[in-house]
């Protein structure tokens, strides 16, 4: 039985999945990781740890596999996006925790590009907002102030990545530096229309520009780029095939493969995409303009994004932050054992507010609070605010198409929790739908690895695959939906600027 590897290094936990050729699950494994805060603002990862991790739960998904007859004939990667990592080309080890994509620490810098006129160049370029969620300013960061790093990468010493580029290099012991068109897309320096690193962005962020060093070569999404090299339990030889975001993967996972089709992922953070087709297409709303994939040497097709910075991450904040409850299980079961917030409004802008807002200097705000408050209350005021984020992306989405969208795909671990699936119905007043594979982030990874090894033909065979699990019908009045989300946008501004 043929089979497909899927490694999703995700923002808190890596896991690995082994897939058949009809989409189903073969095995899998996942294990957290280490989050580190050493500061205000700041958010690191061991790249390291993160490749052990990685290596770990592929070793696991793999000797389960094989136990049942699978033979892995391709691999696919999909991973947190702009988080940043530069390491040593001689001996593969980072010259500094990699900084991850909720951190802040480059808020400064970016507002100087902004007071200096550089946003229409970059929105054109790139599709982006200037903001220092991007990995661009985070490699710059890393320039400026680990010791001899501009030095060392302008003689060629250095390798800069996301996580793709760092899983792929460790993947193949060196021999591939690369990272696929989806991830480019998130760095500030890759120009969407050109499909190229752009000169004139990697000199204003004074980048070296020699491609064959510290940038890695752009590849298509699906097509074979190299093989393991077998090492920590993943055996030799096998293709690597299929490279995507993990944003762009759910979506190519969710089967949203024409103009009009989105999801929304509910993970650490959320993240809302619709398919635009084959131009990019720019948003008066503050949406991203992203490429989707690319297959082989077709056109790359692109998407219109919304960022949502937290949503799972303040459930963990309630369990590690605040000690709230002990498992994020409980969260279902504490919010609904009341009918309602009581009055008290969560924004969670612990990283600042993306899509629609983009203000850097948000900070979390809890409102409404009284003797009468209750952590029961808390917990469903995070669940909600999840939904009302979401739903201002829609909203901003809707705006900018002009299409009124009949449902929304969702994935992601949030999507078990039936009362935040019930109240983002509620809010969007459209059906909320989840796929029968909710591992679509892993699932459409491995899609583009099969498509490119021959596991699946076309596009349309694997939509084809996509099946309901479940549905949420809105109930709620549409008065009550709009007084509701008037209530929301009056506590975000609360939340704006205090920073």
């Amino acid at each position: 039985m043929n089979a497909i590897l899927s490694l999703d290094l995700g923002t808190t936990s890596a896991r690995a999945i082994v897939f058949n050729q009809a989409g189903g699950i073969i095995s899998q494994s996942q294990h957290e990781f280490t989050q580190h805060f050493p500061q205000a603002g700041w958010v690191e990862h061991d790249a390291n740890e993160i490749w052990q991790t990685q290596c770990a739960v592929a070793a696991e998904a793999i000797n389960v596999a094989q136990q049942k007859g699978a033979m892995i004939v391709g691999l696919g990667i999909t991973n947190q996006r702009e988080t940043t990592v530069v390491w040593n080309r001689a001996t593969g080890e980072p010259i500094a925790p990699a900084i991850v994509w909720q951190d802040r620490r480059t808020s400064e810098y970016c507002q100087s590009l902004i007071d200096a006129g550089h946003t229409d160049l970059i929105r054109d370029k790139t599709g982006l907002v200037i903001d220092a969620y991007f990995s661009g300013t985070k490699l710059k960061w890393l320039l400026d102030h680990v010791p001899n790093a501009r030095k060392s990468a302008k003689r060629g010493e250095l390798a800069f990545g996301t996580m793709d580029s760092w899983l792929i290099y460790k993947l193949t012991q060196g021999k591939v530096h690369a990272t696929d068109v989806s991830n480019a897309s998130r760095t500030m320096l890759f120009n969407i229309h050109t499909l190229k690193w752009d000169e004139t962005l990697l000199a204003l962020m004074d980048i070296p520009r020699d491609e064959s060093s510290l940038l890695p070569k752009i590849v298509s999404s699906s097509g074979v780029i190299g093989e393991t090299a077998g090492i920590n339990g993943i055996p030799a030889g096998i293709p690597i095939a299929g490279i995507a975001g993990d944003q762009q993967a759910a979506l190519f996972g969710q089967g949203c493969h024409t103009a009009g089709m989105a999801k929304n992922t509910y993970g650490t953070g959320c993240f809302m995409l619709m398919h635009t087709g084959d131009k990019p297409s720019t948003s008066k709303h503050k949406l991203l303009t992203t490429v989707a994939w690319r297959l082989g040497e077709d056109k790359p097709e692109y998407a219109l994004e919304g960022s949502v910075f937290i949503a799972g991450a303040a459930v963990q904040w309630l369990r590690d932050g605040l000690g709230l409850i002990q498992h994020a299980s409980e969260m279902t079961a504490l919010a609904a054992s009341v009918p309602d917030t009581n009055g008290v409004a969560f924004v969670p802008a612990f990283a600042g507010l993306g899509t629609p807002y983009w203000d850097a200097s948000a900070r979390g705000t809890i409102l409404g609070l009284t003797r009468g408050t209750t952590k029961a209350h808390i917990a469903r005021a995070t669940l909600e605010a999840i939904a009302f984020q979401s739903a201002d992306v829609f909203n901003a989405m809707r705006a900018d198409t002009g299409l009124d969208l009949t449902a929304l795909r969702v994935d992601g671990g949030a999507t078990a929790n039936p009362l935040l699936m019930q109240f983002q119905a509620d809010i969007l007043g459209i059906p909320v739908v989840a796929p029968a594979i909710t591992e679509t982030t892993a699932l459409g990874a491995a899609y583009l690895a099969g498509l490119a090894v021959g596991i699946w033909q076309t596009k349309a065979d694997i939509a084809a695959q996509w099946q309901i699990s479940q549905q949420w019908s809105p109930t709620m009045s549409r008065d009550e939906a709009e007084s509701r989300m008037s209530r929301w946008q009056i506590a975000v501004e609360h939340a704006k600027g205090w920073a």
